[in-house]
């Protein structure tokens, strides 16, 4: 235990927290998974914390002891009971991490909206639906997931939270579409996770998000992809897996940061030549589409190391696909490709593992 925490995680609390030695110059505490149904009075009493972690354990509200650290900068209470946060969490006014994912909120709670020092926010995990226009007021969020809840529309004045960079997760609620003006203010987001709603198309406005590094897609409604998204200029990631997309835009021929694609289970025929463009892409995932054919150019992808084009409809291959210097896995199986290349031998001559 070092001098400035207080770690006593995964077992019963049978101590007083006052009474310990480090409790005078304690700046973290720790009680993860005490089996506690309500915050220690005693916690008042460190006035000096500055990190308090509760996650696991059995707690319906939010003791008076907590709200009294005037300090407190880290507030995690994952996985407990909440229903509601208390209206004085504002008195935590140097308040910069606040996670209160995987509890029993059925409302996006107020108490939070007073609190405009907070830079990351986690409500994932929660039954909340609707999402406050006044969310806006949080001026310093870096981080924001709202994740795995019920929320249904997004207010368009999120389009002010321009300090989001690390991430926002919006994964597995119940969104049908985004409003045009969200993605707008956001200039500085890295990541966007946007898996698992019944989302049919995106806004033009994701191309405003032009610090984008990781694009997160996967099992939506998603028909076709707006034209916009080939401004991503530093797009490292795009994951489009399982959704119904019967083509890709010309435009995604503009990124040329893209290291990997994941574009399996839609339902492309086929893709667009500027996709060859693709200079820095590694891996590209075609798995599960009905291709009927690849872009004769495909071997001027030499980032390419690994390709899979598992059940695509293909029946040949082009010859460029030789000269992919740095191809190291190539998934052929359930093709209908005949007759098999030649030029397949001198792949795995090469060290190239196809599977056929």
């Amino acid at each position: 235990m070092m001098h400035d925490e207080i770690n006593l995680s995964g077992q019963p609390l049978t101590v007083r927290l006052d009474l310990l030695p480090e409790a005078a110059t304690a700046r973290r505490l720790v009680l993860d998974r005490t089996g506690l149904e309500h915050a220690p009075d005693e916690i008042a009493l460190l006035g000096g914390l500055e990190e308090v972690h509760l996650d696991g354990n059995q707690l319906a509200t939010l003791s008076p002891s907590v709200l009294s650290l005037s300090h407190l900068r880290r507030l995690s209470l994952y996985g407990n009971r909440l229903v509601t946060l208390p209206k004085d969490l504002a008195r935590l006014s140097e308040l910069r991490d606040l996670s209160v994912g995987n509890n029993q909120l059925r409302a996006f709670p107020t108490a939070v909206l007073q609190l405009t020092a907070v830079r990351r926010l986690n409500l994932a995990e929660n039954q909340i639906a609707t999402i406050p226009a006044e969310i806006v007021g949080l001026t310093q969020l870096r981080m924001l997931d709202l994740g795995h809840n019920r929320i249904r529309e997004l207010p368009g004045e999120m389009s002010g939270l321009s300090a989001l960079e690390d991430a926002l997760y919006l994964s597995d609620n119940l969104l049908e579409h985004v409003p045009e003006s969200v993605f707008a203010g956001m200039p500085r987001l890295r990541y966007l996770g946007l898996t698992h709603n019944p989302l049919a198309a995106l806004p033009d406005s994701i191309g405003a998000l032009t610090a984008l590094e990781e694009l997160r897609l996967y099992v939506n409604g998603l028909r076709a992809l707006p034209d916009t998204i080939g401004l991503l200029a530093n797009l490292r990631e795009l994951h489009l897996q399982d959704n119904r997309l019967q083509t890709l835009p010309e435009s995604l021929g503009a990124l040329t940061s893209l290291r990997e694609l994941v574009a399996s289970g839609n339902q492309l025929t086929q893709l667009p030549a500027a996709i060859t463009r693709l200079c820095s892409l590694s891996r590209l995932d075609l798995r599960n589409n009905p291709l009927k054919e690849l872009p004769e150019e495909i071997g001027e992808m030499q980032s390419l190391t690994f390709l899979d084009l598992r059940a695509a409809h293909l029946v040949r291959l082009p010859d460029s696909m030789e000269g992919l210097m740095r191809l190291e896995k190539l998934d052929l199986r359930w093709t209908k490709l005949r007759p098999i290349p030649r030029w397949l031998d001198a792949l795995q001559a090469r060290g190239v593992r196809v599977l056929l």
